[in-house]
């Protein structure tokens, strides 16, 4: 198969390397991941929440079909974790398949043996690789080479997997998305650029308040314009400083916590910085009365969440954790049945 995708027209030889370049070149081309919802359209994200809310009510009735019969998932963890990994071990045997967990000790990504190397040899085992990683290049090396598919479940840009999840929930308390007034409060890091994504694809109206200095990257805020001016939905992204102004008339509050791993020689200092915003009784109460309160979790109750709100009336936190696996059951099934 390989000779003749790459016959030439001339006599000359065809280098084992150029083979490599030209065929990982071709195959990334067609190969469909999961690394970002900007790689997504967003009628396709669209479908994955649809098939979402099909898996997750055949499952309350009695259970799944096995779409992932004989299906492998490969889970590379480089950070410890919760909800990753039950929810896509639990969402794979769900599905009729199974899963494996790769911990740093295991692979050393990138140290004991080079990402490219452990993503062929993942590729000759499995049907799709999972990675919960620290840079976010490396998710994107695993992809470069695998000839399955490779899900983001976590990197220091994004995190596209809880943003599905978390779409997911906001759409089964409203009956919609498009439209609703989204207010993110704290650090702009990875689940802030991925839940802006989702705003842009499904037509909310994203507001951001964050400390000087901790606000939404650039880049992100310019994608944010694309993405909505190619889904033409009536998106908007407001950059703010102030929560309080911030969650004026906002449908769901989000919050993360200040110190996520990997920056904990500066939890003193973000702690002191971010304490005028956490999400508390006062706070909730600027917002519309039916106002949901989200967060991706783990949580640092007394920092980013008083108790109060975390297990209130307002609180969607644990449906929303739960979303993850019905969220992740679609994309497991779109890229690997």
């Amino acid at each position: 198969m390989v000779k003749s995708a790459f016959r030439r027209t001339t006599s000359c030889a065809i280098l084992p390397e150029e083979v490599a370049i030209i065929y990982h070149t071709q195959r990334k081309n067609v190969m469909k991941h999961f690394l970002t919802l900007a790689d997504w359209s967003a009628d396709e994200l669209w479908r994955l929440v649809e098939s979402a809310v099909e898996l997750k009510t055949e499952w309350k009735a009695g259970g799944n079909p096995p779409l992932l019969k004989n299906k492998l998932l490969a889970m590379v963890f480089q950070k410890p974790s919760l909800r990753t990994r039950v929810s896509f071990e639990v969402a794979m045997k769900h599905l009729g398949g199974d899963a494996i967990m790769l911990g740093p000790d295991e692979i050393g990504l990138g140290k004991r043996e080079s990402i490219a190397d452990v993503s062929r040899v993942l590729s000759g085992y499995v049907q799709g690789i999972m990675a919960r990683v620290f840079d976010h290049a490396h998710v994107e090396q695993l992809a470069a080479w695998a000839s399955v598919p490779v899900i983001n479940g976590l990197s220091d840009a994004e995190h596209p997997c809880q943003a599905m999840g978390d779409v997911l929930t906001i759409y089964e308390r409203f009956g919609r998305v498009s439209g609703l007034r989204v207010a993110y409060i704290g650090d702009g890091n990875n689940v802030a650029v991925s839940l802006a994504q989702a705003a842009a694809h499904f037509g909310m109206h994203f507001v951001i308040a964050s400390p000087q200095g901790y606000e939404l990257p650039q880049a992100a805020v310019s994608q944010f314009h694309d993405l909505a001016a190619r889904s033409k939905n009536g998106a908007t992204l407001t950059l703010l400083h102030d929560p309080n102004e911030a969650v004026e008339n906002a449908d769901v509050i989000y919050t993360d916590t200040w110190v996520s791993m990997g920056q904990e020689a500066e939890a003193a200092a973000r702690v002191a910085i971010m304490q005028p915003y956490q999400v508390n009784a006062a706070l909730v109460k600027r917002a519309k009365p039916a106002v949901i309160v989200m967060h991706c979790l783990p949580a640092h109750r007394g920092q980013e969440l008083t108790d109060e709100i975390a297990d209130g009336p307002h609180s969607a936190i644990f449906p929303q954790a739960e979303n993850r696996l019905h969220a992740q059951k679609a994309i497991l099934v779109n890229l690997m049945s």
